[in-house]
């Protein structure tokens, strides 16, 4: 099944005109800074990527991820031959269903009675499907938890995006979307159980080092890259992708190894090679490590939020054999997945929303926020 390309931008508006996505998806008014209100059916969407679930799968779902990018056919079978070597499967489907049992748990344990869904982007369970159950089982508002934790076109606006596509589906007309309204989640980069969790398996990932090299492993943060383009609206004033996931970094670190320094780099880039896209690649950067005499480096995926392909592929497959070539000591660190603080965290986000408060960048997104013009058509 493709990916829905329901029209969500009203006849007569450009996409980053307000009234924003923000204020759409939550049925024309801003996100408020009061309680929800009372007798308010809710509900909880856990919102992602999605991945393939065999190997028939893994073509028709990359033509979904890579629609109107103008990505060479070429470029697609090989980025499917990681999937078939996992099987045809994403990983990243069994680590949603995880985190979603772990919600579930978690919300149950704080007392908050409030059912949870699931829906994806790019495969099945298709959001607008999803959207179409809330709709049948009475939700009349749902809060949206993307699994990303940072500002950036494809981790925040395109979500949002998301939420607009499956309202505007239930009734064909962007201009009066069906369902439940929504409001995603702030970002939570900086949220506690998301540092901890990273700096918990920041300092498991130095304990596998040899003792010779351990305490001067160069540690190295990685994030999927995007264009530069894109980098440079990312926020309300730009390059707030960089930013966030530099702060989240030095938190980790500060952590986990305190004083040490570190590096950001970059990972899994997928467009063509004349489109500037933020660097070093990792796997640069480790050749530039091992010339400057390094003997030892950890990476810290820091930018994902579960192990699913692009890291078990990008670094303990590629990073890790360039490592080895290089002489390199390596050690990867595992990604935040459902570490019990990462998952009260994520709970506490919600419970804040519920009760009230400011709405922070990622709840009330300005129109213009992270938006990327569309490529003229060829």
């Amino acid at each position: 099944m493709p990916r829905s390309t329901t029209e969500i931008t009203p006849a007569g508006q450009r996409p980053d005109e307000d009234p924003s996505l923000a204020v759409r998806n939550n049925g024309g008014v801003e996100p408020s800074s009061a309680p929800a209100p009372a007798g308010r059916r809710e509900a909880l969407l856990l919102l992602s990527f999605g991945g393939p679930e065999g190997h028939d799968d893994v073509m028709p779902f990359l033509e979904n991820v890579t629609r109107g990018r103008g990505i060479p056919r070429e470029r697609l079978e090989e980025v499917a031959e990681h999937y078939h070597h996992f099987g045809g499967v994403s990983p990243i489907n069994d680590q949603n269903k995880a985190l979603l049992a772990a919600l579930e748990a978690e919300l149950e344990a704080a007392g908050v009675d409030l059912p949870v869904y699931w829906g994806n982007r790019n495969w099945a369970p298709y959001v607008e499907d999803v959207w179409q159950q809330m709709a049948d089982d009475g939700i009349q508002h749902a809060y949206v938890l993307a699994t990303s934790a940072y500002a950036s076109f494809s981790g925040c606006r395109q979500y949002h995006e998301d939420i607009a596509r499956a309202r505007a589906a239930l009734t064909g007309d962007a201009a009066a979307p069906g369902g439940p309204t929504a409001e995603k989640l702030p970002h939570y980069f900086d949220a506690d159980g998301f540092v901890k969790a990273n700096a918990d398996a920041l300092a498991a990932a130095l304990a596998e080092l040899p003792a010779d090299v351990r305490d001067t492993a160069r540690l190295v943060a990685t994030a999927h890259s995007i264009p530069d383009s894109m980098a440079a609206v990312a926020g309300p004033q730009g390059h707030a992708y960089e930013a966030e996931l530099m702060a989240t970094a030095q938190h980790v670190v500060d952590l986990a190894a305190p004083g040490r320094p570190f590096d950001l780099v970059w990972q899994s880039r997928s467009g063509p090679p004349s489109v500037p896209w933020l660097e070093p690649d990792v796997n640069d950067h480790l050749q530039a490590l091992a010339q400057a005499g390094e003997k030892a480096v950890v990476l810290f995926p820091v930018g994902f939020v579960s192990d699913h392909l692009e890291v078990i592929w990008d670094l303990d497959n590629e990073a890790k054999e360039t490592a080895e070539e290089l002489g390199l000591a390596f050690a990867r660190a595992a990604t935040a997945g459902t570490h019990p603080d990462f998952v009260r965290s994520l709970v506490e986000l919600l419970t804040e929303r519920r009760a009230g408060g400011e709405p922070r960048l990622g709840t009330n997104c300005p129109a213009s926020c992270c938006f990327v013009p569309p490529r003229p058509a060829r």
